[in-house]
């Protein structure tokens, strides 16, 4: 029995126009395009292959039908995205190409 909220491991069954198709357990369930990417996803097939396993969170359980609505892009966001220090300013290509010269003879 899986809940609402639950992140769990599926297998990809198919792979349709309108979204990709998954098992887990004797529940099947659907990672609906719209579910996959925040961003435009221009061709569904390169997101995943059948037989590829997914991590996913659940976002409505239809116990009845043993059928369950999937988000790929819901758990995506709660990887740990490293974050970059910021400095805030403004700087000419003049002032700042010099800068990346150094950065790049450095590394």
């Amino acid at each position: 029995m899986y809940d609402k909220g639950d992140i769990v491991d599926v297998t990809i069954t198919g792979i349709a126009p309108y979204g990709v198709f998954a098992k887990i357990g004797e529940y099947s369930g659907l990672i609906h395009i719209s579910e996959i990417s925040d961003k435009y996803v221009r061709d569904i097939n390169q997101f995943a292959m059948v037989g590829d396993m997914v991590k996913v969170v659940i976002i409505e359980v239809d116990e009845e039908n043993k059928q369950l609505k999937l988000s790929y892009k819901k758990c995506d966001r709660t990887k740990k995205i490293k974050i970059c220090d910021m400095k805030i300013g403004f700087k000419t290509l003049d002032e700042k190409l010099p800068e990346w010269i150094k950065e790049r003879k450095a590394s």
